[in-house]
């Protein structure tokens, strides 16, 4: 089982909805966790609406430090996605097994003041993620890092237009 670790500075939103949508799209494959570096302390509610909306259970979802997953005592991670630009350019943490990393830059929904405009933005989160996990599931040999590290970064590639 591929092990992954998704990353934004509160852990309330993007990260919180790329867990979900991992956990829930992978069918066992794939097992996805998310933390912050200055954790919101709760998952914004907006995150966890647009995912009731979509079927998605929300309970025991928490806004967790990425100190629980750095360290020598902490699980495995394969792979190390950051969803947001802050937390991209901070300094992170040595991780345990030198996982893969990623950046699949989006912009912050929980940002968005206007509650109709928020609750779109979520939305469009979701739907971005979606489009890139499904990708990612849909892909064979993640167990090699190389490969993950391809797969990751064309899921992002293709979805946001960017070919770097």
């Amino acid at each position: 089982m591929t092990r992954l670790l998704i990353l934004c500075t509160g852990n309330s939103a993007r990260s919180i909805l790329g867990e979900v949508l991992f956990n829930a799209l992978g069918q066992g494959r794939i097992q996805a966790v998310s933390a912050g570096s200055q954790p919101k302390g709760e998952p914004h509610p907006l995150a966890l609406e647009t995912l009731a909306v979509h079927g998605h259970e929300t309970a025991g979802l928490r806004s967790k430090s990425w100190d629980e997953f750095a360290g020598p005592d902490a699980a495995h991670v394969d792979g190390v996605i950051t969803v947001c630009d802050s937390a991209a350019a901070e300094s992170c943490p040595i991780w345990p097994g030198a996982p893969v990393s990623v950046h699949w830059g989006l912009p912050d929904p929980a940002g968005v003041k206007d509650e109709a405009a928020a609750r779109a933005a979520f939305e469009t989160t979701y739907q971005a993620l979606r489009k890139r996990i499904e990708r990612v599931v849909n892909a064979a040999g993640l167990d090699d890092p190389a490969t993950l590290k391809a797969v990751l970064t064309e899921a992002h590639e293709k979805e946001s237009g960017d070919h770097v």
